[in-house]
């Protein structure tokens, strides 16, 4: 059974860094594409950042670039999202999601994620 176990948000100010991780079970990790995504209140859930956990190859959306960066700890089995210079518009509940296919189509692709993790909010306050 896939299993994605989120963690690492909080209330943070402006300007100020926080780093997500999800935790991945029961699945070969590195067939996978792991990515996080986030739904803020009265939005729509969006695609963030995504990596391809075999060749490392990322995607970013355009409102993080920049100022967030995925990576991929293979032994572990844990994906991170850090988080710099966070602004009030990064608040949201953020999600991690998988499936094995490319990391765009996870993303941004018409059926995205095969599994989802439980969020953990970030709230960036100004």
């Amino acid at each position: 059974e896939v299993q994605l176990q989120a963690s690492g948000g909080g209330l943070v100010q402006a300007g100020g860094s926080l780093r997500l991780s999800c935790a991945a079970s029961g699945f070969t990790f590195d067939d996978y594409a792991i990515g996080w995504f986030r739904q803020a209140p009265g939005k729509e859930r969006e695609g963030v950042s995504c990596i391809s956990s075999g060749d490392g190859r990322t995607y970013y959306v355009d409102s993080v670039k920049g100022r967030f960066t995925i990576s991929s700890d293979n032994a572990k089995n844990t994906v991170y999202l850090q988080m710099n210079s966070l602004k009030p518009e990064d608040t949201a509940v953020y999600y991690c999601a998988a499936a094995p296919k490319a990391a765009s189509a996870v993303c941004w692709g018409p059926n995205g994620p095969d599994a989802w993790g439980q969020g953990t909010q970030v709230t960036v306050s100004s």
